[in-house]
């Protein structure tokens, strides 16, 4: 008895410890085509989820709606989306929370020999809006040229599809210029196409004072509370990736082939518009200038857009993490 007793309490010391040490699930909502897949391939290849103690379970999914039903129905712990729609969820009783991924936005792009040469010549010519009508950089945009007393909406003809489409009709030379997702607008830069301006650059003349992540990690305030190591985990973790892919072309190289680049110009001009994207501020100087953007959100887009809430609902952003 004696013999066998040692073996068995090995073996149950092993395995005490194995669970000791196992890695938190944390489980993922993520858009096939999207960006974050990105990170998740930079994070696997280095090795970033087993040193931070990880179990990475990924479902792809068709489209951003997709992830938001997948993580209200509980078959998420995390996805992609923004500010704006966790305010508007917490209005309606939902306690998501947010937490800083990009600061990447669209731009105005237009034909490299186009006579339009600012935000102020789209008067009068055809603008090609991917996302739809209340799509958050079209508002921004809207606000913006009111300030200077021109009203796109009546002023331009405007015409909405889906961004892929909108992408591929630009570079058919369909319109006079496009407003579309920074990834898309990465494309077409590499295809030759101007920037007249990216939203970024009219942020400060609606309020803002730096770089606003309109994109971020989104999850349950209650799993966070429930599982705040295992977050500040995830948190530090995509920070890393993000420092390797600020630092390191050869971590590009890897992910090429999820970028769908065709040709080395697309993926540089993709890994440098990401790289800008990158968020460096503050969530408190991050949460400020999102509460400035969503009144002037709020003013153009109204109920439809924001929900019944006039401001920025309080907890929005998720600030448990150290260092922020």
């Amino acid at each position: 008895m004696r013999v066998l007793a040692r073996p068995l309490a090995l073996v149950i010391a092993l395995t005490l410890g194995t669970a000791a040490h196992a890695a938190d699930v944390i489980r993922l909502a993520v858009q096939k085509t999207g960006t974050f897949s990105w990170e998740l391939a930079t994070i696997r290849a280095a090795g970033l989820d087993k040193e931070a103690n990880l179990s990475l379970e990924v479902t792809e999914l068709a489209s951003p709606e997709a992830g938001k039903i997948a993580l209200r129905a509980g078959n998420a712990d995390i996805m992609l989306s923004d500010w704006l729609w966790v305010s508007r969820e917490r209005a309606l009783g939902a306690r998501l929370t947010f937490y800083p991924y990009s600061s990447a936005l669209g731009a105005v792009m237009v034909p490299p020999a186009s006579p339009i040469k600012t935000l102020a010549d789209l008067k009068g010519r055809k603008l090609a809006v991917g996302g739809g009508p209340i799509d958050k950089s079209w508002l921004l945009l809207q606000a913006r040229m009111k300030q200077d007393g021109i009203d796109l909406k009546s002023d331009a003809t405007i015409v909405y599809g889906a961004p892929p489409l909108i992408a591929a009709k630009a570079l058919d030379g369909e319109m006079d210029a496009s407003l579309n997702f920074w990834n898309f607008c990465a494309q077409l830069e590499a295809k030759g196409f101007r920037r007249v301006a990216g939203i970024e650059e009219i942020l400060p003349k609606l309020g803002a004072k730096g770089a606003v992540s309109a994109v971020g990690y989104v999850f349950d305030e209650g799993w966070a509370t429930n599982h705040r190591d295992a977050v500040a985990r995830f948190i530090a973790m995509t920070r890393k990736a993000k420092q390797l892919l600020v630092t390191s072309d050869a971590a590009w190289d890897k992910i090429a082939p999820l970028t769908g680049a065709t040709d080395p110009a697309m993926l540089k001009t993709y890994r440098d518009r990401y790289r800008d994207g990158i968020p460096r501020r503050s969530i408190s100087d991050e949460e400020t200038d999102a509460r400035v953007l969503y009144r002037v959100l709020a003013e153009i887009g109204g109920r439809d857009l924001v929900g019944p809430a006039a401001e920025l609902d309080p907890g929005t952003f998720y600030h448990a993490v150290p260092g922020d």
